[in-house]
């Protein structure tokens, strides 16, 4: 699958004297970004730098979040350096609320209205029986780590070490949680009978396979970012 957050500049590595509006005229996607670390727009011709300091925002995290989504492939090396700990959880944190609170439930407005489940419908009802499947996964998965690793990881840092457990805990159980709606999106689009609103249908369904990518991104910079740090600290506090 193409990462959403693909760039258009090149092998370009962003720096805190790069214009924050050329980011994202170079990739819209990247709106997510900065929606996630509590920037708002309005910030005219600023520096990357200086809205991140406006916005205090720590600018090493949020420049490091956004060269590594911008690449092509996964790699760890480079990118832990200077990475603030408690900046990226609260992106993740703010993620994990867009999601749960916003993205999904819109998206499931949006299924209702568009395969009209008024009538009786067998496959309309499978789709949601399946949305809602899926988003029951979802906030499964996030709950854990909002409740379990980050709690975790807060106490860490703050010194303290919990007996038999670690992120490599977390690492080893972090499936990916995108079977189900592989699943919806060929059902809608293989089976469901017409006589639906067809452009509401088809911008649903756009909205599903932006959630998928968007949530691949997401678990990457877990997998990639997130993971990696934690178990350098987990080192340092041994």
């Amino acid at each position: 699958m193409k990462p959403i957050f693909m760039c258009t500049n090149g092998a370009r590595t962003y720096k805190p004297a790069d214009k924050m509006s050329d980011l994202i005229c170079d990739n819209y996607a990247l709106l997510q970004v900065l929606s996630r670390f509590g920037v708002a727009l309005g910030f005219g011709d600023k520096s990357v730098k200086e809205v991140c300091e406006m916005n205090h925002v720590d600018c090493d995290t949020f420049l490091i979040v956004v060269n590594f989504l911008c690449e092509d492939g996964n790699r760890i090396q480079d990118h832990l350096k200077g990475l603030s700990i408690p900046a990226l959880m609260d992106y993740l944190k703010r993620a994990h609320h867009y999601f749960l609170d916003f993205q999904l439930p819109t998206i499931r407005r949006k299924l209702i209205e568009a395969i009209d489940c008024s009538q009786e419908n067998e496959v309309a009802c499978l789709i949601i029986k399946f949305f809602d499947a899926y988003v029951h996964e979802v906030r499964k998965h996030m709950e854990y780590e909002n409740e379990k690793v980050f709690v975790y990881v807060g106490r860490l840092l703050e010194g303290e070490k919990t007996e038999g457990y670690n992120i490599g805990v977390f690492a080893r159980n972090h499936d990916q949680i995108n079977a189900k709606l592989t699943e919806l999106k060929n059902i809608i689009i293989k089976y469901y009978p017409g006589g639906a609103d067809n452009q509401l249908l088809n911008a649903t369904l756009f909205d599903i396979f932006s959630c998928e990518e968007d949530l691949d991104s997401h678990n990457r910079v877990e997998d990639y970012l997130f993971v990696p740090a934690i178990m350098e600290l987990e080192k340092e506090a041994r």
